[in-house]
């Protein structure tokens, strides 16, 4: 079997999902483009090197609909004769590009892929495609359909995390992020975004609060506690799912949880043969993926049964692994994956994460990817693994090693 490399992952910072963020006059297809002409760049590629782009996009409509990924490479400098992919996977759609790539080089279907994926959270709205979990009562009564945000505080309720240590890990992403960028930790991947005139748009991350002390979020309500105890009463739905709990803790807030912003991602890979070809030097090689499906209301707890199923599959233990990125979607998820495995800390999300600088859905997954690499480097470790939950209850995992 083929091995597959990374040799670059990219990323442009993430703005402000809102009228006012600094990215919000770009278009999904743009920002795409954009960083595919980045990593053509950057590595000296012809415009035909690669085999095809795989790009992830969860609300496939308006400017973000049809192939994204076709449209991506016409409007960039790539060569026709790419086609493009576009593939959702709901919040792990950047990291499924990127894993469906490495498999396709695995199984001998071409030499090379750009694989990532964007997000205009701020240009077209979460849930703007409509979900037939979420909106045909026929599915939505069989999976005792909740919102995303009532499934966090199911978790925190159900492995008994408080709204104390979910602040705390808020804060603490906050910090974690401002300390990494005033480091310069993502300098290597960062693309800033420019105008048509070659003047920098955005250049950093702009979600961020630095700052921010548990003081400051202990005055910010819960946000899922009205939808779920009066209107329109999700508590009573994952009760009749759940009977031995008696209440819900609504723990969750802005504050806790992942950030609304707009962003893009991508991840060159190919073999070692094609990379010889093209003088580029592999950073890492991508070990193993897996997915997995899940309880769909309690819906977010996948990063757990995925990693046992990643390690199991390549002969690992959590042991083997240096450094670990857990999508912050909201804080239980987090807390949940290091409850599990009994994973101190000081090894999850050591630069913060989407609680702090946003969580831009279709693109995530390649930015943790991207973000465990840089600082596997930086560190002078090893092996890292990648997860994320997914809405409708799924997991997908990736394993990276430096080579």
């Amino acid at each position: 079997m083929t091995e597959a490399y990374i040799y670059d992952a990219a990323r442009t910072p993430r703005g402000k999902g809102r009228p006012d963020g600094s990215l919000h006059e770009v278009t999904s297809l743009a920002l795409s483009a954009r960083l595919l002409n980045a990593v053509k760049d950057r590595n000296g590629l012809d415009g035909h090197a690669v085999e095809d782009v795989i790009w992830g996009n969860v609300t496939q409509v308006m400017e973000q609909g049809g192939c994204l990924a076709r449209s991506a490479v016409l409007a960039s400098d790539l060569d026709q004769s790419i086609p493009g992919l576009s593939i959702n996977r709901f919040c792990a759609s950047g990291m499924e590009a990127v894993n469906l790539a490495a498999n396709q080089i695995r199984g001998g279907a071409g030499q090379a892929y750009i694989a990532g994926g964007v997000e205009m959270m701020g240009r077209v709205a979460m849930g703007s495609d409509g979900a037939a979990i979420a909106i045909d009562p026929s599915l939505a009564m069989k999976t005792y359909f909740v919102p995303q945000g009532i499934s966090a505080d199911i978790i925190a309720t159900e492995y008994g995390f408080t709204r104390d240590e979910a602040d705390a890990l808020g804060v603490e992403s906050q910090r974690r992020a401002a300390e990494a960028w005033a480091e310069g930790r993502f300098s290597r991947s960062i693309v800033p975004v420019l105008d048509q005139n070659g003047l920098t748009i955005l250049d950093h991350d702009e979600y961020m609060r630095p700052g921010t002390t548990i003081e400051d979020l202990a005055k910010l309500k819960p946000a899922f506690k009205e939808m779920g105890e009066v209107m329109p009463g999700f508590d009573k739905v994952a009760m009749l799912k759940y009977p031995h709990l008696d209440r819900i803790d609504h723990i969750h807030h802005a504050g806790n949880s992942s950030g609304i912003v707009d962003g893009a991602a991508a991840v060159l890979i190919g073999s070692k043969e094609w990379g010889d070809a093209m003088g580029l030097t592999p950073r890492a090689r991508i070990r193993a993926t897996a997915k997995i499906g899940t309880d769909p209301t309690i819906m977010l707890t996948g990063p757990v049964p995925v990693t046992d199923k990643i390690l199991r599959e390549s002969g690992m233990s959590i042991g083997d692994i240096d450094l670990f990125e857990v999508n912050e979607a909201f804080a239980a998820v987090v807390l949940r994956f290091m409850q599990a495995y009994q994973v101190s800390p000081d090894r999850v999300n050591v630069n913060g994460g989407a609680m702090a600088m946003g969580h831009p859905l279709g693109a995530t997954g390649a930015i943790i990817i991207g973000t465990l690499l840089d600082e596997l480097e930086r560190r002078d470790l090893s092996t890292g693994l990648a997860t994320l939950c997914i809405a409708s209850g799924m997991g997908a995992a990736t394993i990276i090693e430096r080579v």
